[in-house]
């Protein structure tokens, strides 16, 4: 097998580019002044494989200026060396650079009936998302793929939070609770058995349409149950989601039940705030051995008007890694897509409210056992 040497493209490749992509495609060509203006694009990237001193493939990157996104926009591989991993080696090197670039998914296009590719970009861990419709010159599809690329290291800076799936859809609540309370005693059962009884313990009884969710209220109190420390932070006073019910008898019903959890809180030494928990309070809290649990909306990352309960992990210059216990597995998703997700500050600000008119942020921080 020929030795490859992979690089970044310059200036003097323009024309090897060009001729290789003439070899490898009939439509749907990039052109020379393409060519030309991504090299001279210093956010992309543009990488060559070389064999004996001849370019024999190449993969485009664009690197996206608004979001954590990059994309592999065009990849092509000399029919000479086609079978022997030059593919592969140019789609790796391509995540490593935009991993560095502090990019956390890999994106691509490839044509529906381009079994080889497909097979390659599903072996090394892509997984399909959507389709394009009528994408290619010829009218043809595109399947969209993608992967997750940058991965957190957990450290001793912060507690190792082992990880929790949630096991029905109206449980992230407990789920990011049992990871929290798990990663403070080894002890800590992770159990369906465990998680539908802080459940029980934590819900709000009604929540949008169908099983009702959990409030930092009842999380925290099922946290102190069990011998935790816990403390709730809560941007807004009175019974939370009432606006999500229509009915007078419901929206009492959730009246009450906040009553009983704020005369059942007064009983512990819970703290209760009606602020919403800052990032540097975050990070103080994991810096001290202690675990926040956070309600956000998935909306920028499914489209889901949801509320849903997800553990942090770690806090960084640039990321809030965060547990997500819901797994998609219809989507093609793995615990490690949700484990250690890591999470732009800037976006992160965002989904950590919940609602439009009067957005709720609400918080949990879990201690160790008292």
């Amino acid at each position: 097998m020929p030795d490859f040497q992979l690089r970044q493209a310059t200036s003097k490749d323009l024309d090897a580019l060009v001729s290789l992509e003439y070899r490898c495609f009939t439509e749907d060509r990039l052109s020379r002044r393409s060519f030309r203006r991504f090299l001279e694009m210093p956010r992309d990237r543009l990488i060559v494989a070389e064999a004996d001193g001849e370019l024999v493939g190449y993969c485009l990157v664009l690197m996206s200026a608004a979001t954590r996104l990059a994309r592999i926009y065009s990849i092509a591989v000399s029919p000479d060396v086609r079978g022997q991993g030059v593919g592969e080696r140019l789609v790796r090197e391509a995540e490593s650079e935009a991993a560095e670039a502090g990019r956390i998914v890999m994106r691509l296009e490839v044509r529906e009936d381009n079994r080889g590719a497909i097979s390659l970009y599903k072996r090394l861990g892509y997984r399909q998302f959507g389709t394009y419709r009528d994408y290619y010159e010829d009218h043809g599809d595109a399947l969209r793929f993608e992967r997750r690329i940058l991965f957190y290291e957990p450290s001793r800076e912060f507690p190792a939070v082992p990880y929790y799936p949630q096991t029905t859809d109206f449980s992230c609540g407990p789920a990011a609770l049992i990871m929290a309370m798990a990663a403070l005693d080894e002890q800590q059962p992770l159990t369906t058995l465990e998680e539908l009884r802080l459940w029980r313990e934590a819900t709000t009884i009604f929540m949008l349409a169908g099983h009702g969710g959990c409030g930092p209220h009842g999380l925290a109190l099922a946290a102190w149950n069990r011998g935790f420390e816990a403390s709730a932070w809560i941007s807004m006073e009175g019974a939370l989601f009432k606006d999500t019910v229509r009915s007078e008898d419901k929206k009492r019903v959730l009246e009450l039940v906040h009553e009983g959890f704020l005369h059942d809180i007064g009983q512990t030494g819970i703290q209760l705030h009606h602020d919403p928990l800052t990032l540097e309070a975050m990070t103080e809290a994991l810096h001290e051995g202690r675990v926040p649990l956070i309600l956000i909306s998935t909306w920028q990352l499914n489209r889901s008007r949801v509320p849903h309960w997800v553990t942090v992990c770690a806090i960084d210059d640039q990321f809030v890694y965060l547990h997500d216990p819901e797994i998609d597995v219809e989507m093609g998703e793995t615990v490690a897509d949700k484990q250690y997700l890591p999470v732009d500050k800037r976006v992160f600000s965002q989904i950590s409210r919940y609602g439009r008119n009067q957005p709720l942020q609400a918080a949990v921080i879990v201690g160790p056992k008292r």
